[in-house]
């Protein structure tokens, strides 16, 4: 089966298989009755409520309501420091389902990992069993979220980065599924985008390709992912990693660098290369985003621990065109 062949299979069935070498698991996701679209983002979130986690989530579940959204997008690194031990670590409960509580928020998330997840027992955040804990639970390595107005491919970029295999530190990654690593990047690229006629085109990945915070830009990325984004004319690439909120236009293409890592622990202060080109908005303490489409516009905004929005950007569309500011 290619990768131009889609089919939707149960839950506990997606689960069990595997999104490597053959095509990514596919998730159908109604939009409003008038077509329109609306949800949150988040990233670098499960600390128990602490660092601003539950005032952050608060503010969540407020917007939520507003703007009556369809779904939330964890960017990774959803559980500190390490992950979860096991399916039955009590973290999972701890810092996800105590804290989001909201109404609003009792809608399906969908979650990529992140790095801090792999140095746990990665595999946990992929078992149907945290679904039968909290049903709104979702994460896959990578998997395509069919959204109707938008199609959202998430990628599974920890695996991209070539120091956490080379020079992991005092840090113990749960690799299983992933090696050989060339050979899991290879066929990840290769079944992650394709031909859609969506209108508006997403990607979410943990890592950022272009980031001021501290991290900075991810290599592999910009070298291995980026063209592929160019090519298959993706709107935005959204993630977390840099504990910050950070807007940056890419210069050589209408693709949207949307960074939302602000969900418990901020790095105050911590900048590179302030006066990058592009550079639209950054902020280094908690918040999120939030995302709203139609057939003719998307608006971008970020929002503080008080839920101040701190920037808000629009694109527009015409019909059969890419977006434009």
């Amino acid at each position: 089966m290619g990768c131009d062949r889609w089919v939707m299979l149960v839950i506990p069935i997606i689960y069990a298989l595997s999104n490597v070498s053959g095509e990514l698991k596919r998730f159908e996701q109604p939009s409003k009755g008038d077509g329109s679209l609306s949800f949150l983002v988040i990233g670098d979130w499960g600390r128990r409520g602490a660092f601003n986690q539950s005032q952050v989530a608060f503010q969540m579940g407020k917007m939520g309501e507003k703007l009556d959204i369809d779904f939330v997008v964890s960017t990774g690194d959803n559980f500190y420091d390490n992950g979860l031990r096991s399916v039955h670590d009590p973290a999972f409960e701890e810092s996800f389902t105590n804290i989001y509580t909201a109404n609003s928020l009792q809608k399906q998330w969908y979650s990529v990992l992140g790095n801090h997840d792999y140095r746990g027992d990665a595999e946990a955040q992929l078992s149907p069993l945290l679904t039968k804990i909290d049903t709104r639970w979702l994460c896959l390595r990578s998997f395509i979220v069919n959204a109707e107005l938008a199609e959202i491919i998430f990628v599974d970029t920890t695996p991209f980065v070539k120091s956490y295999f080379q020079d992991p530190e005092d840090h113990i990654y749960d690799w299983r599924g992933i090696n050989p690593r060339k050979h899991y990047i290879a066929n990840l690229l290769k079944c992650a985008l394709r031909e859609s006629n969506a209108k508006w085109k997403i990607v979410v990945g943990h890592h950022a390709i272009k980031s001021v915070g501290h991290h900075g830009d991810t290599k592999e990325l910009a070298t291995h992912l980026l063209p592929i984004l160019k090519a298959n004319n993706v709107d935005f690439y959204m993630n977390g990693h840099d504990h910050c909120l950070e807007h940056i236009s890419d210069t050589e293409s209408p693709i949207q660098f949307l960074t939302s890592g602000a969900g418990s622990k901020a790095w105050r202060g911590d900048v590179k290369q302030l006066n990058r080109e592009g550079l639209k908005f950054f902020y280094d303490g908690q918040g999120f985003m939030s995302v709203q489409l139609t057939q003719s516009n998307a608006e971008i905004a970020f929002y503080d621990v008080d839920g101040k929005i701190l920037h808000r950007w629009n694109a527009f569309k015409q019909f059969g065109d890419h977006s434009s500011i």
